[in-house]
C-alpha cells in the first residue's frame, strides 16, 4: 500500500471511530442530542398530560424516550382534533431499516416519556393503520414540513406499513 492509500484508510476509520464513539456516548446523556438517540431522561418535571395537545400545533419538535430499551430521540409532530400524533415514514426503506429502529420497540412495550419544555409526561404510542384521523394528520404534517406537498405518505402507505402512525394516549 502507498503512502497515500495508508493515510486515507487510516483517516476513513478515524471518522468512523469518532463518529461510532459519539453515538455510544450519547445513550448516556440527558436526552438526545440533534439526530443521535440520548439517553433515559434525567431533567425535567412529571406532569399530567393535558386533554388538549393543540398548542403544539406549530412546534417544529418534541423529544421522547422508549422504555425498553431507555432510549430518547427527536421527532416530528403532528396534532389533529386537538389530539397528537408521530409518524415514522420510510419504514420498508433500506434507510429505514437502519434509522427507524424506535417504531420497533413499542412493539413490545408502547409506553413512553415525552419532555416538551422540561415537562415530562408519561404515555402510550397506539398505532393507527387505518381511520378518519390518518389523511388530516399526513395533511398537516405535509403544511408543516413538506411545503404543502405530500409528505411522510399517502393512506396507503399507512395501511402498507412504509409509514406507521402513532397517536399519543394516556397510560
Amino acid at each position: 500500500m502507498n503512502k497515500v492509500t495508508r493515510v486515507l484508510t487510516f483517516s476513513v476509520y478515524g471518522v468512523l471511530a469518532t463518529v461510532a464513539i459519539f453515538a455510544v456516548g450519547t445513550r448516556f446523556t440527558d436526552g438526545p442530542l440533534a439526530v443521535f438517540t440520548g439517553g433515559p431522561f434525567k431533567s425535567g418535571e412529571i406532569t399530567e398530560a393535558p386533554s388538549d395537545w393543540s398548542y403544539l400545533k406549530d412546534r417544529g419538535e418534541i423529544q421522547f424516550q422508549t422504555m425498553e430499551p431507555d432510549r430518547s430521540r427527536t421527532v416530528w409532530l403532528a396534532t389533529h382534533d386537538r389530539r397528537l400524533f408521530i409518524v415514522s415514514g420510510y419504514m420498508n426503506t433500506r434507510q429505514g431499516g437502519i434509522w427507524k429502529q424506535w417504531p420497533h420497540y413499542l412493539e413490545n412495550d408502547d409506553r413512553v416519556i415525552l419532555r416538551i419544555d422540561d415537562k415530562l409526561y408519561e404515555q402510550r404510542l397506539q398505532r393507527i393503520m387505518q381511520g378518519p384521523e390518518v389523511i388530516p394528520v399526513l395533511n398537516e404534517l405535509a403544511r408543516k414540513y413538506f411545503s404543502g406537498n405530500e409528505g411522510l405518505g399517502t393512506e396507503e402507505t399507512i395501511t402498507s406499513g412504509d409509514t406507521w402512525m402513532f397517536e399519543v394516549v394516556s397510560r
